[in-house]
């Protein structure tokens, strides 16, 4: 016989997913599997086990205590008897029976659900159609196979599940091997569990009570709001515990309001913390799904880092609350949140025999209680206003008057708040392990409490102070890795409901208590049964309260008043409405999105305020200028008439004078207009499948308006005009678009375009100009007109003036460029290119980078505009005065020195551009990366992406720079070295670095006489000789002698330099030293400033602790903590740790030998970028 007797939940159970082939068809059908190897099932010899048919007393031994311990409805049990074992079909049902009202049955696959042992399974017995809707039924059940000829032989297996219309059936695919059913004595007995091919299955059916309705729950689309009312916060990473504790602030409804009452309408910034706040109580309140935190965690200024560590809880809640209250300094709710949340506390202590007391009186927002060595909270208040007796040696001095005097000192709680934060130390230090460690000891805490023994005897009891729970917040796991959720209680008479980041759900008292106060679980009633060698070790709980939140009974009502949507500020309310109309607008528009297409719109206007190259810029970032195309979203299938109108109506014009030109691509990577559309039948998708798709998958085009008309208003076009019989006819006129680069103004902008015949030459075009600019018929005799075509942003190339349109390749779309040019401001050579030099065989020669921003000549101007890159400029936050110098923006051409650059920037800010010195931008920081090396013909597209051109750095930004304002020229800067050290004044606890600039030809006793000016110390005479060192992985290199040159310093050590302690002074023996270094339980692990100590021969080692704790500068307890050990080089990893008695000259015999400093690293979390919790 075997029996179950361990606690198994459906976690617990291994579900496997093969699926069993039934009927002839081989249709598969799903069946919930579970594995019993996995569920503990031993074997165990037990005396006095109950008979198959003994049914009530087979509940104790097959059902093991369910861990939620719900209350039981009803117990059915129920036997079908199966015949013919071996002659069964691959799957049998037994007869249906009831259990809770509702219809169930055995499902049996005698040979085996795809295995070689039977199968045998628990499934409802409703019919398909007649599955209530949401339905469910959480059941424990057991199914026992037996000899109906011998009771005594039976196996089991039990298991709990929530039955539900997807999951409809549970048991246990590997129930019995076949072989052992079948002609072998089963066990201890003499007859086979399967006799004559004939056995009992007994099915065991217990129903118990979904109190919260979530038992056993798999969460499969589940829907927090919908079920409880309420929703979640989402995790970005580690913020479940952010997620708790502002929980808990939001069901303290007071809070809430008050929050509320924060004015922030002049200040909706996601910068404010308060603004922040207020919209994720609004979203908490209103929204339908879980919350995110982004906005807020964004504004307490914290990066993807903070996000990602677990922070302190205690911390957290204070800082906020005094961020919140400096919020409400000057407005109504500026008292609230004391009056919640602080209490007043009266440390004292006072005389046993005089009349004398010394006190102090302050208030509180928090009480941390001891979790060890206390059983429950009251144990744990007891523990915090103990009175400590101070007598003997220990007696109190009590002023001139009493002297020493016998006292007790001790806390007493003057009062306590409406809220009351409880923080309870789960986790402290543990001296043995030299490490922080969580207390997992059972710790019970009362669904009320009253907290007047605790008061002092003159506190105001004229109202009751007994308290009751509101919050559980909750750790999961260890110290190093954990979950935090919490259990609150929004209404006063209400449930508990649990809040696990986005997923919310009802709550029995059981889960808010017992399985939060740590300790050990239960253990089985029917533990005493199993045989010594099978008992288990008690487990611990993994989960405990960490935090506990109660109201004051008498001020339930206020602090969890009704917060409706009145109670929100209208504004926030008005800004959540807009912001939810646009995404739903957003939605929408994404789901209709295969139903329009995007239309981009070049107009005349559009093009005249285009100061770039081609006739637009279809870039996102030009989208909001006067510049930019016309952006339309239409329906695909509507009807390029229908496009027309709608542009027509936009730009106010007759839309019978509006004729559509599509945009092509071009090889060259420019984008003209190709052709116009004749047919305005078609619809836009059949027009936007036969033009040239574009990277936006839009459909660009040239809105052409006619300048000539009918009488009745109908367009004359130039080219391109449809006979009656439909044939469009193509005359030699071309379509050319001007521009205009005028001098003065330095701007290059379109005018409009021209039909002109191809047969037509050049020159003929400065007329048609001229007319255009209203420069009238004849220029003056020094002027000319100088044309260029724009073939490409690289490519400008002038024009012949005797030439044709047609022999210069002229077509529909391009760009001829123009500007007026005078002989006196002209060369010979610039004259010679105007009168056109230029050849289009040729390309154009490279452009030379002009000293000023000012161009002569639109070729210049052009090639400005391909290279020109916009660049933002920081003072350096350390090096130069950010005060002094704001932060400002060039347009620079790319192509410029690093010399020109200077002279750009040193114009901007008033300073010579010889001492200027500029930083890169580390990409991922924001911060001073390295210092740009001045080069002579270095460009500034390299010194900002030195990956080259058509690589993006990956570290540095390629649009911005630091700048240093220097005392001195970079030319005398480069005869400097720089050298980063740091100056230890107090032992080794006080570092103050300092960049020195030291002559390349000086020595290290220049060094020293640079740090004594820079760090304003006394000079050697006066303070001490001045010792230079190195270090490296926090190991002690070398001293530096005062002649050795700077040049050869090491770049890559770290360079320190302190006062030679006096008992050094004259010691001169190199082997009187020994290196000493810092590490942390290895001595692989190591840390700290590592430094050189005097041996001194004979010298105990308790001894030598004094001089080293003057020579550190570690005291107190810092010291005391320490742990001293000589670690050899040849056995690194074993080190010898020191007793008082020890004499370390003895023990430290070889020149390698070091002393290990073994303690705690307490700059850890610091170098790995942790600091202090912060909000901004």
């Amino acid at each position: 016989m075997s029996y179950n007797n361990d606690i198994h939940s459906p976690n617990e159970m291994v579900v496997d997913t093969d699926e069993y082939v039934g009927g002839p068809d081989s249709e598969k059908e799903p069946i919930a599997i579970i594995n019993p190897d996995n569920l503990d099932n031993e074997v165990e010899q037990l005396q006095d086990l109950p008979l198959a048919t003994d049914y009530e007393a087979m509940k104790d031994v097959i059902f093991p205590p369910l861990l939620e311990e719900p209350r039981i409805l009803e117990d059915v049990h129920h036997t079908w008897t199966v015949e013919s074992w071996r002659s069964m079909s691959k799957k049998e049902h037994g007869p249906v029976f009831e259990a809770g009202g509702y219809p169930w049955r055995i499902l049996l696959f005698p040979h085996g659900n795809n295995v070689d042992q039977c199968s045998i399974y628990l499934e409802h017995g409703f019919e398909p159609t007649q599955i209530p809707e949401n339905w469910s039924c959480c059941v424990q059940f057991a199914l026992v196979l037996w000899n109906p000829n011998d009771p005594k032989l039976y196996t089991h297996h039990c298991a709990h599940h929530r039955f539900t219309k997807e999951e409809s059936d549970w048991g246990f695919t590997r129930f019995l091997e076949l072989r052992k059913m079948f002609n072998v004595p089963w066990e201890s007995g003499n007859r086979p569990l399967c006799e004559n091919e004939t056995a009992n299955i007994t099915a065991y059916v217990r129903i118990v009570e979904d109190e919260t309705g979530v038992l056993w729950h798999n969460f499969n689309n589940y829907d927090s709001k919908k079920e409880t009312g309420y929703v979640g916060l989402r995790n970005q990473g580690a913020t479940c515990y952010l997620n708790s504790l502002l929980q808990s602030l939001y069901f303290t409804n007071a809070f809430r309001k008050a929050i509320y009452e924060i004015p922030t309408q002049e200040e909706e910034s996601m910068s404010n913390s308060a603004y922040t706040l207020q919209r994720l109580f609004y979203q908490l309140q209103t929204s339908e799904t879980a919350v995110g935190t982004n906005e807020l965690t964004k504004s307490f200024g914290w990066e993807t880092r903070h996000i990602f560590e677990q922070q302190d809880v205690q911390e957290l809640s204070r800082k906020l609350m005094e961020r919140m209250e400096e919020k409400m300094k000057g407005t109504p709710a500026e008292h609230v949140l004391p009056q919640m949340f602080s209490g007043k506390i009266k440390t004292y202590i006072s005389c046993i025999n005089v009349d004398y007391e010394s006190s102090r009186i302050e208030d509180f927002w928090d009480i941390q209680l001891n979790v060890s060595g206390n059983k429950n909270l009251l144990e744990s208040f007891q523990d915090y206003v103990q009175v400590e007796k101070m007598d003997g040696e220990n007696q109190y001095f009590a002023g001139d008057e009493f002297k020493l005097q016998d006292a007790n000192k001790g806390v007493i709680f003057q009062s306590f708040p409406n809220v009351l934060h409880l923080q309870l130390k789960r986790f402290e230090y543990d001296i043995q392990r030299d490490t922080m460690m969580k207390i997992n000891d059972r710790y019970e805490f009362p669904e009320h409490f009253d907290a007047s023994p605790y008061l002092s005897e003159d506190a105001d009891r004229s109202e009751s102070w007994e308290y009751q729970l509101h919050g559980v917040l909750v750790h999961s796991g260890d110290l190093n890795a954990g979950h935090y959720y919490a259990f609150l209680k929004p209404e006063k008479d209400g449930w508990f409901y649990k809040y696990d980041d986005d997923k919310v759900t009802k709550a029995t008292m059981r889960e808010v208590l017992e399985e939060n106060f740590g300790g050990e679980y239960k253990t089985s009633p029917n533990a005493y049964l199993r045989a010594p060698m099978q008992k288990k070790t008690p487990v611990l709980r993994q989960n405990s309260a960490y935090m506990l939140v109660y109201i004051r009974k008498t001020r339930l009502d206020n602090i969890l008043c009704p917060v409706t949507k009145d109670d929100i500020p209208m504004h926030l309310r008005t800004r959540f409405e807009e912001e939810t109309a646009l995404r739903e607008a957003k939605r929408k528009e994404k789901e209709e999105q295969h139903l329009y297409i995007g239309v981009k719109v070049i107009t005349e206007q559009s093009f005249q305020k285009h100061g770039g190259t081609d006739l637009t810029s279809f870039e996102p970032d030009q989208a909001e200028t006067e510049a930019a195309p016309r952006s339309y979203r239409v329906l695909r299938q509507s009807a390029m008439e229908e496009l027309v109108a709608t542009i027509a109506k936009d730009i106010d014009e007759d839309p019978r004078k509006i004729r559509l030109w599509i945009m092509v691509n071009r090889q060259n990577k420019t984008i003209r207009p190709d052709q116009p559309i004749m047919d305005l039948r078609p619809t836009v998708e059949e027009t936007f499948q036969r033009a040239a798709a574009h990277r936006d998958q839009s459909l660009r085009v040239w809105a052409e308006v006619a300048e000539e008309t009918t009488p009745e208003g109908e367009a004359i076009w130039p080219t391109y005009q449809s006979q009656l019989n439909g044939v469009v006819v193509k005359n030699d006129l071309i379509l050319l678009f001007l521009k205009h680069f005028d001098v003065e103004e330095q701007s290059l902008n379109g005018i409009g375009h021209v039909y002109i015949s191809k047969e037509k030459k050049v020159e003929e075009l400065v007329p048609i100009i001229m007319k255009k600019m209203g420069w009238g018929d004849k220029l003056p005799s020094d002027e000319k007109i100088s044309l260029w075509e724009e073939i490409k942003p690289t490519m400008i190339e002038a024009l012949k003036a005797k030439q044709s349109l047609k022999a210069a390749e002229l077509q529909d779309g391009d760009i001829i460029c123009f500007q007026k040019t005078t002989e006196r401001k002209s060369d010979k050579n610039i004259l010679e290119k105007h009168l056109g030099l230029g050849d289009k065989d040729k390309q154009t020669p490279e452009q030379p980078v002009k000293k000023s921003d000012r161009f002569d000549d639109a070729r210049e101007y052009y090639d400005f505009l391909h290279n020109k890159k916009t660049v933002k400029f920081h003072a350096h936050p350390t090096r130069c005065n950010a005060e002094k110098y704001q932060p400002f923006e060039l347009v620079l051409n790319s192509k410029i020195t690093y010399d020109m650059l200077s002279e750009r920037v040193a114009d901007r800010i008033g300073v010579p551009a010889t001492h200027i010195r500029f930083w890169t931008v580390n990409s991922a920081t924001g911060n001073p990366k390295t210092t740009v090396k001045r080069g002579v013909n270095q460009s500034l597209q390299l010194i900002l992406n030195p990956s080259g051109y058509n690589q993006l750095s990956t570290s540095q930004r390629t649009d911005a720079f630091y700048f240093e304002v220097l005392d001195m020229s970079l030319a005398e800067l480069d005869t400097k070295k720089s050298i980063k050290i740091t100056w230890l004044s107090e032992g080794i606890t006080k570092e103050d670095q300092y960049d020195l600039l030291v002559a390349k030809n000086g020595n290290i006793e220049d060094l020293i006489q640079v740090l004594v000016k820079k760090a304003g110390i006394p000079e050697e005479a006066e303070g001490g000789r001045i010792r230079v060192y190195e270090t490296s992985s926090h190991k002690f290199y070398r001293e530096l002698p005062r002649d050795y040159p700077v040049i050869s310093m090491n770049d890559y050590t770290n360079v320190y330099a302190e006062r030679v302690p006096e008992e050094e002074a004259n010691e001169e023996e190199a082997n009187n030293f020994i290196q000493v270094f810092h590490f942390q339980n290895e001595p692989n692990r190591v840390h700290g400033i590592p430094f050189k100590f005097l041996l001194i021969e004979s010298e105990t080692f308790a001894e030598t602790k004094k001089r080293l704790e003057k020579r550190t500068g570690f005291k107190g307890k810092s010291f005391e903590k320490i742990k001293f050990a000589v670690v050899k080089r040849s056995h690194f990893s074993k080190p010898q740790y020191l007793q008082d008695d020890d004499v370390l000259w003895d023990i430290a015999t070889n020149d390698d030998d070091f002393l290990g400093l073994d303690h705690v690293d307490r700059t850890r979390t610091l170098r790995n970028g942790v600091g202090d919790l912060f909000l901004r």
